[in-house]
């Protein structure tokens, strides 16, 4: 089996600036449009995100007609970016993932990527898993997924030219009726992309020392 090699170094230096310039922007260039084919290509590059058992519990919603813009400015606490930016996408969790496991591992054998049978014993097991699983469990779950491939789609984003700002001030349950989704999902975020009209402030972060420890965490 082979393992997957490095870029060069010109391409890391690349990936580390997207990293250091990414901010969250919450003025928008009201005029600037994303196609919907890039926006498309961007959420290709941010599903290659991990997830549990492969499961891609992610699910998103690309608002990107004013008219519906407007009609989400309210539910988002009249927070102008939702207008101002190109698109807003409402990224979702499905409870009911494991559905699709037998598709995706089956796109798995067709890849030559695992054996049929290998493919039949995940299926199995994770459709009896995740049916079986408590809410609070698969929540975790998909919030946790969820959280993974939308911190990969504001990189994909940066890396782009674009600015995005993660939003979690909206009320969920007005979101959800009056874009009629159904209770197969659940709300995680919504991120508003676009272009910057105003460059996001720079912020500060505790120092690594203060967050990361080895072997055992300190004593309160």
């Amino acid at each position: 089996m082979s393992v997957s090699q490095p870029s060069k170094t010109v391409e890391h230096q690349l990936f580390f600036d997207v990293i250091q310039e990414r901010r969250s922007v919450r003025s928008f260039d009201p005029k600037s449009k994303i196609a919907r084919e890039e926006l498309t290509e961007m959420l290709r590059q941010a599903t290659l995100a991990p997830s549990a058992a492969n499961l891609q519990p992610w699910r998103f919603l690309v608002i990107d007609s004013p008219e519906l813009k407007q009609k989400l400015l309210p539910i988002a606490f009249n927070q102008q970016q939702v207008v101002e930016a190109s698109a807003v996408i409402a990224v979702l969790g499905d409870l009911e993932c494991y559905k699709w496991a037998e598709k995706i591992y089956g796109m798995a054998v067709d890849a030559d990527y695992m054996p049929a049978e290998t493919a039949k014993s995940f299926v199995e097991r994770y459709t009896g898993m995740y049916s079986n699983m408590s809410s609070e469990a698969i929540h975790e779950k998909v919030y946790t997924d969820g959280g993974l491939v939308s911190m990969q789609l504001m990189l994909v984003a940066r890396a782009k030219g674009y600015d995005t700002v993660p939003m979690g001030g909206y009320d969920k349950q007005k979101f959800m009726e009056a874009f009629r989704i159904s209770e197969r999902y659940v709300p995680i975020m919504l991120i508003a992309i676009g272009k910057a009209a105003k460059s996001g402030h720079p912020t500060v972060r505790l120092a690594v020392d203060d967050v990361a420890f080895f072997n055992e965490m300190p004593e309160e």
